[in-house]
């Protein structure tokens, strides 16, 4: 433990399992308190549990904005501020372009974009100068998969809409950035709506074209999340971090 983020207040979203729980894990261990949100009150109890002291635990659902207030008013109740904002909740669903009606678009829109974006905004008054929200989009908005239009679509917008508060947020020192991970072994994976024998297809080919010939794990993009949280990116703005064992190379 090198306490990097030392003294640091985290709100994350989305932590009860997966990527958000190997992140609040990781900034505990770094020397940060962090706010933990999700819908999973038990799994965010059990998070507080193991890190006394260091883990406030508020569930709520990232789609209601009643529920996103009263995260922010816990944050601020208990820390004054908060120095790291991680909108990290998301859902994935595979749907055929034929599916893609408005509702399936609506679905993880509502997660994936707006929730994440909602989540900054109500924030937005208490991040402190030096500052850093990170978003978290996928290392999709590189390149195609069948049945994932809709999801890559909200990361997309994701990914851009990172870029601009990045040169809007600048000014008051808050440094705004994207982790994109790439095929990771989360619970996520699981939800995608395909069939077991067909989802072990896919990760096997997916994990053929992955240089270390294996999903990434959450610890993978927890590392990068606690760096992007340090002052030794204190000069990166703007980017979109991918994680990803080398998928996009080629």
């Amino acid at each position: 433990m090198q306490n990097t983020l030392n003294g640091k207040i985290a709100a994350v979203t989305g932590a009860s399992s997966g990527i958000g729980r190997a992140i609040v894990e990781r900034y505990v261990a770094e020397g940060a308190r962090v706010v933990a949100f999700a819908r999973r009150a038990a799994e965010l109890d059990a998070l507080a549990a193991a890190h006394p002291g260091q883990v406030v635990p508020v569930a709520g659902d990232v789609t209601r904005g009643d529920d996103l207030q009263r995260l922010v008013e816990a944050t601020v109740q208990a820390f004054g501020g908060v120095d790291i904002v991680v909108p990290n909740a998301g859902i994935a669903r595979v749907v055929s372009f034929a599916d893609s009606t408005p509702e399936a678009f609506a679905t993880q829109f509502s997660v994936n974009l707006f929730g994440a974006v909602d989540t900054v905004r109500r924030f937005l008054p208490h991040i402190r100068p030096g500052g850093s929200v990170q978003f978290v989009t996928t290392f999709l908005t590189q390149v195609g998969f069948p049945g994932l239009a809709v999801y890559s679509a909200s990361k997309a917008a994701l990914k851009s809409v990172a870029q601009t508060l990045a040169a809007e947020l600048a000014p008051r020192g808050i440094r705004v950035n994207s982790i994109a991970p790439g095929p990771i072994g989360t619970p996520l994976w699981g939800t995608v709506g395909l069939p077991e024998d067909v989802l072990a297809a896919v990760a096997g080919q997916i994990s053929a074209r992955l240089l270390p010939g294996a999903f990434g794990t959450p610890e993978d993009i927890a590392g990068t999340s606690a760096f992007l949280a340090s002052d030794a990116a204190r000069n990166i703005y703007g980017q979109e971090i991918v994680v990803d064992g080398g998928y996009t190379v080629g």
